[in-house]
């Protein structure tokens, strides 16, 4: 019997999404600190069948991996826990002053013969909201590294269990390959991206801490924390870290400071985003950049901002698997990059030709 495709599949399928989103969305609580510990796991696997081909015990590896998760979790926080304190505690002064200075600027402006209506305009532009996000984020970060145990929880047991997973895969599969080879494709991405873009924010965390450090500006470390971290959100994460660290420089050194910071944060993220990334990662993350920034607005809405750090490697994630089934491959076709559907488009013009 023939099959017809009814007009309205397409309308059910998009309810469909719309459930589960509101779903994840409504159980983010639950949902989050698994997808944490999935891709903590995700970069750990590697060391750990390294550690495994070298002759040493699962469990003795996955001790020694808990050895270093819990040694960086303690660095962290030791390094932001007192500078987020004392700056929460002088964000309003920070305020006052960084408003005063709108206006003054302002009305500098007007002095120049370019009316503006001082007020409003200050009220619009105001600047100091940017601090204040900044600390909301800063405490939100200190809870997050505080509070990690049911993720460490999860961590483990998925470390635990990573050893013998593709062997279930292939048990279910009754010995296909396909379902491997796609968990394969998907894990082995997500591990690229997360251990290159790991390294490389952190070499933007170390020399934004250091630049600022030699500036004087207040709390250098911290800033290269948040450096290090926004750094993970791809196209304007390292915009949204620049900008409270130099209004802080602004505050404190003026604008010849806070140009100087300026400069600091567009050389480094020039120098690594357009130059370094681009090379190490080769094609990229083979996502368009729409599709990118439109993944970061999803996630952050879905998970808040920890689902803009992980809104790369989930879209990557569901982009390998949407590929792998031809029905679905159109859709990872259009999440695709520009460059990916041109060498597309020659691979076919090439199996063309030898066909004809």
């Amino acid at each position: 019997m023939k099959t017809i495709s009814h007009p309205s599949y397409p309308l059910v399928h998009f309810a469909a999404f719309v459930i589960v989103a509101a779903g994840i969305k409504a159980s983010a609580v639950l949902v989050l600190p698994f997808l944490l510990a999935a891709f903590l796991a995700i970069i750990c696997v590697p060391p750990l069948f390294w550690m495994q081909r070298k002759g040493i015990p699962g469990v003795v590896g996955i001790l020694i991996i808990m050895f270093v998760f819990f040694a960086i979790q303690m660095i962290l926080v030791s390094l932001v826990s007192a500078s987020i304190s004392d700056f929460q505690e002088n964000i309003p002064f920070y305020q006052e002053r960084l408003r005063t200075l709108t206006i003054t600027g302002l009305q500098i402006l007007s002095q120049h013969g370019i009316e503006v209506e001082t007020d409003v305009l200050a009220e619009i532009l105001n600047p100091s909201r940017f601090l204040g996000l900044a600390a909301n984020t800063l405490n939100g970060l200190r809870g997050m590294l505080t509070n990690t145990f049911f993720v460490f929880l999860i961590f483990i047991f998925m470390l635990s269990e990573a050893s013998g997973f593709p062997n279930k895969l292939k048990a279910i599969m009754g010995g296909e390959n396909s379902n491997l080879e796609k968990y394969s494709q998907i894990t082995s991405g997500v591990n690229r991206y997360l251990g290159i873009k790991t390294l490389t924010s952190l070499g933007t965390g170390i020399i934004i801490a250091v630049w600022l450090s030699v500036q004087g500006v207040d709390f250098p470390v911290m800033w290269g924390v948040f450096a290090f971290l926004f750094n993970y959100i791809p196209n304007i994460g390292s915009i949204i870290a620049a900008i409270p660290a130099v209004l802080l420089s602004l505050i404190q050194l003026g604008p010849m400071g806070a140009g100087i910071a300026g400069l600091g944060f567009l050389i480094v993220n020039m120098l690594v985003g357009s130059f370094i990334e681009p090379k190490v990662m080769g094609r990229g993350t083979g996502l368009s950049a729409l599709v990118v920034f439109l993944s970061l607005a999803f996630w952050g809405w879905i998970l808040g901002p920890v689902g803009m750090l992980l809104s790369v490697p989930l879209t990557m994630a569901v982009k390998i698997a949407l590929s792998e089934r031809e029905s679905t491959r159109w859709i990872s076709i259009l999440l695709g990059s520009n460059i990916e559907a041109h060498l597309l488009v020659e691979e076919q013009s090439e199996k063309q030709s030898e066909n004809e």
